[in-house]
């Protein structure tokens, strides 16, 4: 069989469903991934959380979130859109900054889509070279989005859109401890009360949210994910005691930590 190695920084075509299969709090609450997300809509509409900002998203959409970018995506009921999870260390020709891309043109929209068709048909067939394959259409795919960004350069960022960037980047790198949102605020040097008003203003959400979604997510994801300890997840995660991360738990959840892993399992 000719060489293929299946560790050559693998892709990952999705549907927006399946990276919500354990919830829709999968891809509804803030968080930040390990590799870049290529999406792409095709059916409905929603809201994303991106780039410290809410948008409108809908039919022929593209996203493109670089790694460790603070983001949430709410499609409504009938909305589809697939996902191409790229590792941050792939040899890709990316861009570095969030994109966020409304294709009117019918024969671009076209084009991206067979991409995606072609890389669907790779991975489900599992051929020989199906993994240099997909390599190549996933660099066809960073060609045809670096070709569709816009001409001119991004409008300057106001101040405010800067401070919940800034903030959202904070989240990212130290949600896992225990730094309060007060301390990102005295960090960030304004008050609670602006960051918040700030925030609500540029996400419709309080910055006190946006920082428990962060902890929620990561929390939920360790517990249906690995058979960790739920003190040890608790420690991990900046609580000061495992009977306060299961508090926090069911407060958010109205389950219990062992709860929420018993029902992630499948049945037997």
């Amino acid at each position: 069989m000719p060489f293929d190695p299946s560790d050559m920084d693998d892709l990952r075509l999705v549907t927006l469903a399946q990276l919500s299969k354990a919830g829709a709090w999968q891809l509804e609450l803030a968080h930040d991934r390990a590799e870049h997300l290529l999406i792409w809509i095709t059916r409905g509409q929603g809201v994303a959380l991106i780039d410290g900002a809410r948008r409108g998203i809908g039919t022929h959409n593209t996203l493109f979130i670089p790694a460790r970018n603070l983001m949430a995506i709410e499609m409504m009921r009938n909305g589809f859109g697939q996902a191409l999870l790229i590792p941050d260390t792939a040899a890709l020709t990316l861009p570095r900054m969030v994109q966020h891309l409304r294709i009117r043109d019918v024969t671009a929209q076209n084009e991206l889509t067979v991409l995606f068709e072609a890389m669907g048909r790779e991975q489900n067939a599992a051929r020989p070279l199906h993994h240099s394959a997909m390599h190549a259409y996933g660099e066809l795919m960073a060609i045809w989005l670096r070709r569709h960004l816009p001409d001119d350069p991004a409008p300057q960022q106001s101040a405010a859109r800067r401070l919940v960037m800034a903030y959202c980047e904070r989240i990212v790198h130290d949600h896992a401890n225990s730094t309060s949102m007060a301390d990102h605020a005295e960090a960030l040097g304004v008050t609670p009360t602006h960051l918040t008003r700030v925030c609500r203003a540029e996400t419709g959400r309080t910055a006190a949210a946006l920082l428990t979604e962060r902890q929620l997510h990561a929390a939920q994801q360790l517990l249906i994910s690995t058979d960790v300890p739920v003190q040890d997840i608790a420690r991990h995660l900046g609580f000061g005691s495992a009977a306060y991360f299961t508090r926090f738990i069911q407060q958010h959840t109205q389950k219990t930590p062992t709860a929420l892993r018993r029902m992630a399992k499948p049945a037997a």
